[in-house]
Protein backbone atom coordinates (compact mmCIF):
# COMPACT_ATOMS: atom_id res chain seq x y z
CA UNK A 1 0.00 0.00 0.00
CA UNK A 2 1.22 3.21 -1.07
CA UNK A 3 1.09 6.82 0.97
CA UNK A 4 -1.48 8.07 -1.14
CA UNK A 5 -4.13 4.93 -0.53
CA UNK A 6 -2.95 4.35 2.97
CA UNK A 7 -4.40 7.94 3.80
CA UNK A 8 -6.81 7.59 2.31
CA UNK A 9 -8.00 4.25 3.71
CA UNK A 10 -7.33 5.62 6.68
CA UNK A 11 -9.61 8.61 6.46
CA UNK A 12 -12.44 6.64 5.18
CA UNK A 13 -11.99 4.35 8.26
CA UNK A 14 -12.52 7.32 10.69
CA UNK A 15 -14.94 8.32 8.88
CA UNK A 16 -16.85 5.71 9.21
CA UNK A 17 -16.65 5.33 12.71
CA UNK A 18 -17.35 8.65 13.35
CA UNK A 19 -14.08 9.71 14.60
CA UNK A 20 -12.58 12.79 14.32
CA UNK A 21 -15.49 14.43 12.80
CA UNK A 22 -15.14 18.17 12.63
CA UNK A 23 -17.39 20.98 11.02
CA UNK A 24 -15.23 23.39 10.81
CA UNK A 25 -13.27 24.83 7.80
CA UNK A 26 -10.33 22.03 6.57
CA UNK A 27 -7.55 23.25 4.39
CA UNK A 28 -8.64 22.34 0.82
CA UNK A 29 -6.63 19.10 -0.59
CA UNK A 30 -5.53 19.45 -4.36
CA UNK A 31 -6.72 17.14 -6.68
CA UNK A 32 -4.81 16.15 -9.41
CA UNK A 33 -6.32 17.43 -12.81
CA UNK A 34 -7.32 15.63 -16.07
CA UNK A 35 -8.30 15.77 -19.51
CA UNK A 36 -12.10 16.12 -20.44
CA UNK A 37 -14.40 13.13 -20.58
CA UNK A 38 -14.18 11.90 -23.98
CA UNK A 39 -17.87 11.55 -24.56
CA UNK A 40 -20.79 14.06 -25.11
CA UNK A 41 -24.09 12.89 -25.61
CA UNK A 42 -25.75 14.68 -28.82
CA UNK A 43 -28.26 17.15 -27.02
CA UNK A 44 -32.20 16.59 -28.66
CA UNK A 45 -30.66 12.58 -28.21
CA UNK A 46 -29.71 12.36 -24.17
CA UNK A 47 -30.95 8.68 -23.40
CA UNK A 48 -30.03 8.73 -19.88
CA UNK A 49 -30.49 6.08 -16.79
CA UNK A 50 -30.12 7.30 -13.20
CA UNK A 51 -27.70 5.07 -11.17
CA UNK A 52 -27.22 5.16 -7.11
CA UNK A 53 -23.62 4.87 -5.70
CA UNK A 54 -24.63 6.37 -2.66
CA UNK A 55 -28.04 5.55 -0.84
CA UNK A 56 -28.38 7.85 2.10
CA UNK A 57 -31.14 10.35 0.26
CA UNK A 58 -33.62 8.58 2.25
CA UNK A 59 -32.51 8.70 5.67
CA UNK A 60 -32.23 11.14 9.07
CA UNK A 61 -28.91 11.71 10.70
CA UNK A 62 -27.95 10.91 14.11
CA UNK A 63 -26.80 14.36 15.95
CA UNK A 64 -23.86 14.25 18.33
CA UNK A 65 -26.45 15.12 21.35
CA UNK A 66 -27.82 11.74 20.89
CA UNK A 67 -24.53 10.26 23.12
CA UNK A 68 -23.81 7.50 20.77
CA UNK A 69 -21.83 6.96 17.85
CA UNK A 70 -23.58 7.50 15.08
CA UNK A 71 -24.13 4.13 13.58
CA UNK A 72 -25.91 3.42 17.15
CA UNK A 73 -27.33 6.46 17.66
CA UNK A 74 -29.22 5.75 14.19
CA UNK A 75 -30.63 2.30 15.32
CA UNK A 76 -33.86 3.92 17.03
CA UNK A 77 -34.48 5.79 13.53
CA UNK A 78 -37.28 4.90 11.15
CA UNK A 79 -34.94 6.04 8.24
CA UNK A 80 -31.34 4.58 9.37
CA UNK A 81 -28.53 5.98 6.74
CA UNK A 82 -26.23 3.38 5.41
CA UNK A 83 -22.91 3.15 6.88
CA UNK A 84 -21.37 1.22 3.74
CA UNK A 85 -21.38 1.11 0.42
CA UNK A 86 -22.34 -2.29 -1.51
CA UNK A 87 -21.87 -1.53 -5.01
CA UNK A 88 -18.64 -3.22 -6.40
CA UNK A 89 -16.67 -2.22 -9.22
CA UNK A 90 -17.55 -5.49 -10.78
CA UNK A 91 -21.33 -4.51 -10.12
CA UNK A 92 -20.85 -1.40 -12.12
CA UNK A 93 -19.31 -2.35 -14.73
CA UNK A 94 -21.90 -4.99 -15.27
CA UNK A 95 -24.53 -2.62 -15.24
CA UNK A 96 -22.58 0.08 -17.95
CA UNK A 97 -21.93 -3.08 -20.09
CA UNK A 98 -25.68 -3.31 -20.59
CA UNK A 99 -26.40 0.29 -20.77
CA UNK A 100 -24.03 0.31 -23.76
CA UNK A 101 -25.47 -2.23 -25.24
CA UNK A 102 -28.78 -0.78 -25.04
CA UNK A 103 -28.02 2.34 -26.96
CA UNK A 104 -27.59 4.24 -23.56
CA UNK A 105 -25.42 7.73 -24.34
CA UNK A 106 -25.26 9.12 -20.64
CA UNK A 107 -25.36 7.75 -16.62
CA UNK A 108 -26.09 10.51 -14.20
CA UNK A 109 -24.29 8.89 -10.59
CA UNK A 110 -26.06 10.24 -7.56
CA UNK A 111 -22.74 10.25 -5.52
CA UNK A 112 -23.85 10.71 -2.02
CA UNK A 113 -21.72 8.95 0.51
CA UNK A 114 -20.35 7.21 -2.23
CA UNK A 115 -17.46 9.45 -3.67
CA UNK A 116 -14.35 10.02 -1.24
CA UNK A 117 -14.14 14.18 -1.26
CA UNK A 118 -11.02 15.38 -0.19
CA UNK A 119 -12.52 18.44 1.51
CA UNK A 120 -14.67 16.07 3.19
CA UNK A 121 -13.32 12.98 4.33
CA UNK A 122 -15.78 13.17 7.08
CA UNK A 123 -18.60 12.64 4.59
CA UNK A 124 -16.97 8.85 3.60
CA UNK A 125 -18.43 5.62 4.77
CA UNK A 126 -17.14 2.04 4.74
CA UNK A 127 -16.22 1.21 0.65
CA UNK A 128 -17.05 4.87 -0.65
CA UNK A 129 -15.15 5.11 -3.78
CA UNK A 130 -11.61 7.21 -4.37
CA UNK A 131 -11.05 9.52 -6.65
CA UNK A 132 -8.89 7.25 -8.80
CA UNK A 133 -11.84 4.54 -8.89
CA UNK A 134 -14.27 7.19 -9.94
CA UNK A 135 -11.96 8.29 -12.75
CA UNK A 136 -11.27 5.05 -13.78
CA UNK A 137 -14.98 3.98 -14.15
CA UNK A 138 -15.72 7.69 -15.92
CA UNK A 139 -12.97 6.55 -18.18
CA UNK A 140 -14.78 2.73 -18.79
CA UNK A 141 -18.04 4.82 -19.46
CA UNK A 142 -16.56 7.25 -22.24
CA UNK A 143 -15.02 4.07 -23.50
CA UNK A 144 -18.30 2.81 -24.08
CA UNK A 145 -19.37 5.68 -25.21
CA UNK A 146 -21.49 7.06 -22.16
CA UNK A 147 -21.03 10.73 -20.72
CA UNK A 148 -20.73 10.57 -17.08
CA UNK A 149 -22.90 13.34 -14.95
CA UNK A 150 -22.70 13.80 -11.33
CA UNK A 151 -25.40 14.38 -9.10
CA UNK A 152 -25.44 15.67 -5.67
CA UNK A 153 -28.98 16.25 -4.37
CA UNK A 154 -29.60 19.35 -2.01
CA UNK A 155 -32.90 19.05 -0.85
CA UNK A 156 -33.51 18.97 2.24
CA UNK A 157 -35.42 15.18 1.69
CA UNK A 158 -32.56 13.49 0.29
CA UNK A 159 -29.55 15.28 2.17
CA UNK A 160 -28.79 12.29 4.64
CA UNK A 161 -25.32 11.72 2.73
CA UNK A 162 -23.98 15.35 4.59
CA UNK A 163 -24.09 13.87 8.05
CA UNK A 164 -23.75 16.31 10.83
CA UNK A 165 -24.40 19.17 8.09
CA UNK A 166 -28.33 17.87 6.97
CA UNK A 167 -28.46 19.97 10.97
CA UNK A 168 -27.18 23.51 9.20
CA UNK A 169 -29.07 23.94 6.39
CA UNK A 170 -28.61 27.66 5.41
CA UNK A 171 -25.65 28.05 7.91
CA UNK A 172 -22.00 29.25 6.63
CA UNK A 173 -20.79 25.84 7.52
CA UNK A 174 -23.67 24.30 5.06
CA UNK A 175 -22.72 26.92 2.48
CA UNK A 176 -18.96 25.96 2.74
CA UNK A 177 -19.46 22.87 2.62
CA UNK A 178 -21.87 22.54 -0.51
CA UNK A 179 -18.98 24.83 -2.18
CA UNK A 180 -16.28 22.75 -1.12
CA UNK A 181 -17.61 19.47 -2.36
CA UNK A 182 -18.65 21.11 -6.06
CA UNK A 183 -15.58 22.07 -6.51
CA UNK A 184 -14.23 18.36 -5.43
CA UNK A 185 -16.52 16.37 -7.84
CA UNK A 186 -16.27 19.10 -10.86
CA UNK A 187 -12.42 18.38 -10.85
CA UNK A 188 -12.67 14.11 -10.28
CA UNK A 189 -15.33 14.18 -13.34
CA UNK A 190 -13.10 16.51 -15.47
CA UNK A 191 -14.95 19.69 -15.49
CA UNK A 192 -17.99 17.54 -17.14
CA UNK A 193 -20.62 19.61 -19.01
CA UNK A 194 -23.64 18.95 -16.92
CA UNK A 195 -24.00 18.80 -12.55
CA UNK A 196 -27.36 17.71 -11.48
CA UNK A 197 -28.23 19.12 -8.16
CA UNK A 198 -31.41 17.17 -7.15
CA UNK A 199 -33.61 19.60 -4.95
CA UNK A 200 -37.11 17.54 -4.92
CA UNK A 201 -39.68 16.72 -2.58
CA UNK A 202 -38.77 19.76 -0.47
CA UNK A 203 -42.01 19.26 1.63
CA UNK A 204 -43.05 18.91 5.20
CA UNK A 205 -45.77 16.79 4.00
CA UNK A 206 -43.64 14.69 1.80
CA UNK A 207 -41.00 14.23 5.00
CA UNK A 208 -44.13 13.56 7.40
CA UNK A 209 -45.37 10.79 4.83
CA UNK A 210 -41.99 9.35 5.16
CA UNK A 211 -42.35 9.24 8.73
CA UNK A 212 -39.39 11.25 8.97
CA UNK A 213 -38.12 12.45 12.46
CA UNK A 214 -35.67 15.26 11.13
CA UNK A 215 -37.62 17.63 9.20
CA UNK A 216 -36.58 20.33 7.99
CA UNK A 217 -37.96 22.18 4.54
CA UNK A 218 -36.83 25.90 3.57
CA UNK A 219 -39.89 27.44 1.64
CA UNK A 220 -40.06 30.97 0.05
CA UNK A 221 -36.87 33.33 -0.17
CA UNK A 222 -35.65 30.77 1.63
CA UNK A 223 -35.71 27.90 -0.72
CA UNK A 224 -34.84 30.28 -3.28
CA UNK A 225 -31.71 31.99 -2.31
CA UNK A 226 -30.04 28.96 -1.05
CA UNK A 227 -30.98 27.45 -4.86
CA UNK A 228 -29.79 30.55 -6.48
CA UNK A 229 -25.85 29.26 -3.89
CA UNK A 230 -25.90 26.11 -5.57
CA UNK A 231 -26.63 27.37 -8.87
CA UNK A 232 -24.04 29.80 -8.78
CA UNK A 233 -21.51 27.49 -7.74
CA UNK A 234 -22.48 24.95 -10.39
CA UNK A 235 -22.00 27.79 -13.20
CA UNK A 236 -18.76 29.46 -11.62
CA UNK A 237 -16.66 25.91 -12.49
CA UNK A 238 -18.27 25.92 -16.17
CA UNK A 239 -20.83 23.04 -15.76
CA UNK A 240 -24.53 23.46 -16.27
CA UNK A 241 -27.19 23.04 -13.56
CA UNK A 242 -29.55 20.42 -13.76
CA UNK A 243 -32.90 19.33 -11.49
CA UNK A 244 -35.59 17.56 -10.69
CA UNK A 245 -38.38 19.76 -11.67
CA UNK A 246 -40.99 19.11 -8.74
CA UNK A 247 -40.74 22.42 -7.04
CA UNK A 248 -43.09 24.35 -9.70
CA UNK A 249 -45.65 21.86 -9.21
CA UNK A 250 -47.22 24.37 -6.55
CA UNK A 251 -45.32 27.62 -7.35
CA UNK A 252 -46.34 29.48 -10.26
CA UNK A 253 -43.62 31.91 -9.90
CA UNK A 254 -41.16 29.05 -10.27
CA UNK A 255 -41.51 29.82 -14.31
CA UNK A 256 -40.07 33.10 -13.98
CA UNK A 257 -38.03 32.90 -10.43
CA UNK A 258 -35.73 29.76 -12.47
CA UNK A 259 -32.64 30.60 -14.16
CA UNK A 260 -33.16 29.57 -17.78
CA UNK A 261 -29.99 27.85 -18.32
CA UNK A 262 -30.99 25.21 -15.54
CA UNK A 263 -32.24 21.93 -17.43
CA UNK A 264 -35.53 21.13 -16.07
CA UNK A 265 -36.16 17.42 -15.42
CA UNK A 266 -40.02 16.93 -15.01
CA UNK A 267 -41.02 13.36 -14.04
CA UNK A 268 -43.71 11.23 -14.41
CA UNK A 269 -44.64 7.99 -13.21
CA UNK A 270 -48.18 7.25 -13.62
CA UNK A 271 -48.72 6.50 -9.87
CA UNK A 272 -51.99 6.76 -10.17
CA UNK A 273 -52.87 5.19 -13.41
CA UNK A 274 -54.69 8.01 -14.77
CA UNK A 275 -52.90 7.85 -18.09
CA UNK A 276 -50.77 10.17 -20.52
CA UNK A 277 -53.77 12.27 -21.85
CA UNK A 278 -53.90 16.10 -19.85
CA UNK A 279 -57.45 16.40 -21.06
CA UNK A 280 -58.91 13.06 -19.60
CA UNK A 281 -56.50 12.34 -16.57
CA UNK A 282 -58.95 12.53 -13.46
CA UNK A 283 -56.11 12.15 -10.74
CA UNK A 284 -53.93 15.25 -9.14
CA UNK A 285 -51.28 13.96 -11.03
CA UNK A 286 -52.01 15.87 -14.45
CA UNK A 287 -50.74 18.53 -12.92
CA UNK A 288 -47.62 17.00 -13.38
CA UNK A 289 -48.27 16.77 -17.08
CA UNK A 290 -49.07 20.31 -17.42
CA UNK A 291 -45.90 21.05 -16.13
CA UNK A 292 -44.23 19.80 -19.01
CA UNK A 293 -46.15 22.06 -21.14
CA UNK A 294 -45.71 24.92 -18.83
CA UNK A 295 -41.94 24.08 -18.74
CA UNK A 296 -41.69 24.40 -22.85
CA UNK A 297 -43.71 27.49 -22.80
CA UNK A 298 -41.19 29.37 -20.52
CA UNK A 299 -38.21 28.52 -22.75
CA UNK A 300 -36.92 25.54 -20.69
CA UNK A 301 -34.84 22.87 -21.93
CA UNK A 302 -36.03 19.62 -20.41
CA UNK A 303 -34.60 16.02 -20.01
CA UNK A 304 -38.35 14.04 -18.93
CA UNK A 305 -37.91 10.92 -16.17
CA UNK A 306 -39.48 7.79 -16.33
CA UNK A 307 -39.33 4.76 -14.46
CA UNK A 308 -40.30 0.68 -14.36
CA UNK A 309 -41.08 1.75 -10.36
CA UNK A 310 -44.77 1.12 -9.53
CA UNK A 311 -46.41 3.63 -8.11
CA UNK A 312 -48.79 2.98 -4.77
CA UNK A 313 -52.13 2.68 -7.23
CA UNK A 314 -50.91 0.31 -9.68
CA UNK A 315 -49.48 -1.72 -6.92
CA UNK A 316 -53.03 -1.61 -5.23
CA UNK A 317 -54.66 -2.49 -9.01
CA UNK A 318 -51.48 -5.53 -9.16
CA UNK A 319 -50.38 -3.45 -12.59
CA UNK A 320 -46.42 -3.17 -13.08
CA UNK A 321 -45.06 0.30 -14.71
CA UNK A 322 -43.09 -1.50 -17.69
CA UNK A 323 -45.53 0.61 -20.04
CA UNK A 324 -44.49 3.99 -18.57
CA UNK A 325 -41.02 4.85 -20.10
CA UNK A 326 -42.79 4.58 -23.61
CA UNK A 327 -45.64 6.56 -22.85
CA UNK A 328 -43.93 9.02 -21.76
CA UNK A 329 -41.52 9.09 -24.32
CA UNK A 330 -44.29 9.43 -27.17
CA UNK A 331 -46.09 12.46 -24.71
CA UNK A 332 -42.96 14.41 -24.19
CA UNK A 333 -42.21 14.21 -27.98
CA UNK A 334 -46.08 14.87 -28.74
CA UNK A 335 -46.11 17.87 -26.11
CA UNK A 336 -42.47 19.29 -25.59
CA UNK A 337 -40.85 21.53 -28.72
CA UNK A 338 -38.30 19.54 -30.42
CA UNK A 339 -35.68 22.19 -29.81
CA UNK A 340 -35.90 22.33 -25.91
CA UNK A 341 -36.71 18.27 -26.01
CA UNK A 342 -32.97 17.51 -25.06
CA UNK A 343 -33.93 13.56 -24.68
CA UNK A 344 -34.98 11.21 -21.58
CA UNK A 345 -33.86 9.10 -18.54
CA UNK A 346 -35.06 5.92 -16.60
CA UNK A 347 -34.45 5.90 -13.04
CA UNK A 348 -35.25 2.22 -11.64
CA UNK A 349 -34.92 3.83 -8.08
CA UNK A 350 -33.52 1.23 -7.27
CA UNK A 351 -29.07 1.05 -5.18
CA UNK A 352 -26.63 -1.09 -7.04
CA UNK A 353 -26.48 -3.64 -4.83
CA UNK A 354 -25.30 -7.53 -4.60
CA UNK A 355 -28.03 -8.87 -5.24
CA UNK A 356 -29.18 -10.76 -8.54
CA UNK A 357 -32.89 -9.63 -8.05
CA UNK A 358 -32.04 -5.96 -7.89
CA UNK A 359 -29.89 -5.84 -10.89
CA UNK A 360 -32.07 -7.81 -12.91
CA UNK A 361 -35.00 -4.95 -12.35
CA UNK A 362 -32.12 -1.92 -13.25
CA UNK A 363 -30.99 -4.11 -16.04
CA UNK A 364 -34.71 -4.35 -16.79
CA UNK A 365 -35.57 -0.41 -16.99
CA UNK A 366 -32.54 0.45 -19.27
CA UNK A 367 -33.83 -1.91 -21.81
CA UNK A 368 -37.24 -0.61 -21.62
CA UNK A 369 -35.36 3.03 -22.25
CA UNK A 370 -33.88 1.40 -25.08
CA UNK A 371 -37.27 -0.03 -26.56
CA UNK A 372 -38.77 3.28 -25.98
CA UNK A 373 -36.51 5.85 -27.41
CA UNK A 374 -36.03 3.57 -30.59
Amino acid sequence: MNRKDFIYQTAVGLAALGVGVSCTQQKRKKISKIAPQTVAAEMGDIRAVLLHLGRNMWCDYPTEMMGAPAPESAESMNRKPKYKIVCTVDIWRRIVDHAAKAGVNMIVIDLGEGLYYPSHPELAVEGTWSVETMREEIKYMNERGIEAVPKLNFSTAHNGWMGDYTHMISSKPYYRMCEDVISDVVEIFGHPRFFHIGMDEERIDFLQRQKAQYVCSRMGEFWWQDFYHIVREVEKHGARPWMWSDYCWNTEDFYEKCPKNVIQQNWYYDQQNGGFDIETNPTTDARILKAFVKLDEAGFDQVPCGTNWVGWKRRELGLKADDVMGKLVKFGRDNISKSRLQGFMMATWLTSVDDEEVLQKILKGIDLLGEAMK
